[in-house]
């Protein structure tokens, strides 16, 4: 790939683990999807000739590779459901026991948030990505990064300063 030195390396590792341990909340996940997506990179990197975009670039791998396994589960619990026999007392939902594991308020309010907010939330507010390389990293129009960045900042602030509201109802004539 870009020649990067030792130090500019171990930053974009850090940053790359740090989305993905939002992405994932869970850090063996997270590196092993930081881990795919170097691999990923380096069997593509003809792909990347300009060195400013090396950092959205991965970004975008990462989430792309992130989204793929959550549909890969999701495709997996259908069968397994579809196979196993269900009794008819189930344990408690993974929703208790996350609630449970989450201990800070407000880490706990930005891990509620769904996926797209908080990789918006991340790729601009904490990686520092423009909008424009956030729209590419997600494969979405910039207005639409604008927009669900803007709820993202509402919803958190929501979340972290009291009780939630209902969402408005619009009316349609």
């Amino acid at each position: 790939m870009h020649e990067l030195d030792e130090h500019q390396w171990r930053d974009l590792l850090q940053r790359l683990r740090r989305f993905a341990l939002w992405l994932t909340r869970n850090a063996a996940s997270a590196d092993d999807l930081v881990q795919a997506t170097i691999e990923r990179a380096l069997t593509r990197r003809s792909q990347q000739h300009d060195p400013e975009r090396l950092r959205p670039w991965l970004f975008t791998i990462l989430y792309r590779l992130f989204l793929d396994g959550k549909r890969r589960e999701r495709l997996q619990a259908r069968w397994l459901a579809w196979f196993a026999r269900r009794d008819d007392d189930e344990p408690a939902s993974s929703d208790d026991t996350e609630r449970l594991v989450l201990a800070q308020a407000d880490l706990q309010a930005f891990a509620r948030l769904p996926t797209q907010q908080r990789a918006l939330l991340l790729l601009v507010s904490v990686e520092g990505l423009s909008y424009k390389e956030a729209a590419e990293a997600l494969a979405i129009p910039i207005g639409t990064v604008m927009s669900r960045l803007s709820r993202a900042r509402a919803a958190l602030r929501e979340l972290t300063e009291g009780e939630p509201r209902p969402p408005a109802l619009r009316r349609l004539k």
